[in-house]
């Protein structure tokens, strides 16, 4: 950390608009699979100033997302989702963060929810233009619709090569789901980058904005073309893209101590907050 950087403090005022826009992207993403699917079975219920979304079988957007900062839910509203969850023969994955009303987590913990991870929120604030750091070889700009399958290749195929520092995430998903989340997420409007090194496409990455917030939704670089800077360039690129759009915070989540935390921590990211990942069985 320089001297002319303090870091981000995070106080329950910018926990609460975090986790609100995430909400609002899970829920985007929800509906957007539910229109591809053509279907009755996915849902989104608000609950709390949250959401709980189910989008179909295996998804990660089958979660509770953005509880904590409205209202402590009742009874009724978590026996509801409960209920649309189990009729669906999945678990109740709640996302919690720990700036969020403690009642909350006894209450969950008296139902019988079970803490099964952890995961981190870091933030930046972004005041003015980012510097740009593009190496040699490498371009990066806005991913066209025309290359879509290129760019879902290369993203899809580094979930395949997973990040093995730190703690390991409570859950893995199949190749044909990732693709599938990820065709969702852009149909919920995230803004699509692609790196490309000697005219070939080496990375890609997306990221969504809400009030003020630019939320860094994702980032894979293919293993040919690893540590060449071009993770870095992708993360200029949008921080660029989101100040001039007049966003004042970036924020990404990792898992705890992993390589991809260390990364953004060294481009001037700090840690936020933690959330606790309470599931409960049908």
């Amino acid at each position: 950390m320089t001297a002319c950087r303090l870091p981000l403090f995070c106080g329950t005022a910018l926990a609460g608009r975090i986790e609100r826009v995430e909400a609002q992207l899970i829920a985007a993403a929800s509906e957007a699979a539910r229109r591809r699917r053509a279907d009755t079975a996915g849902f989104v219920i608000p609950i709390a100033g949250g959401v709980a979304s189910f989008a179909e079988e295996s998804s990660p957007f089958n979660k509770v997302a953005g509880l904590g900062f409205g209202s402590v839910p009742d009874a009724a509203a978590l026996g509801e989702i409960e209920r649309a969850f189990t009729a669906r023969g999945a678990p109740v994955q709640i996302e919690l963060s720990h700036l969020a009303d403690p009642a909350i987590g006894a209450l969950l913990t008296e139902r019988g929810y079970q803490l099964a991870s952890f995961e981190n929120v870091l933030g930046r604030a972004i005041d003015g233009e980012p510097g740009r750091a593009t190496p040699p070889g490498v371009e990066v700009r806005p991913s066209s619709d025309a290359e879509l399958g290129s760019w879902l290749d290369v993203v899809v195929d580094a979930v395949a090569h997973p990040d093995t520092q730190g703690v390991p995430s409570h859950e893995e998903f199949p190749r044909e789901v990732i693709e599938r989340a990820e065709r969702d997420m852009v149909a919920a409007g995230v803004v699509r980058y692609a790196a490309l090194r000697d005219g070939v496409i080496a990375g890609g990455a997306s990221f969504r904005m809400a009030e003020g917030v630019a939320q860094l939704t994702g980032a894979a670089t293919a293993p040919a073309h690893r540590r060449r800077g071009i993770q870095t360039a992708l993360l200029a690129a949008r921080l660029a893209a989101a100040a001039a759009a007049g966003c004042d915070v970036a924020v990404v989540t990792t898992q705890p101590g992993s390589k991809s935390q260390q990364n953004v921590q060294r481009q001037g990211f700090d840690l936020l907050y933690t959330r606790a990942i309470l599931v409960k069985q049908p």
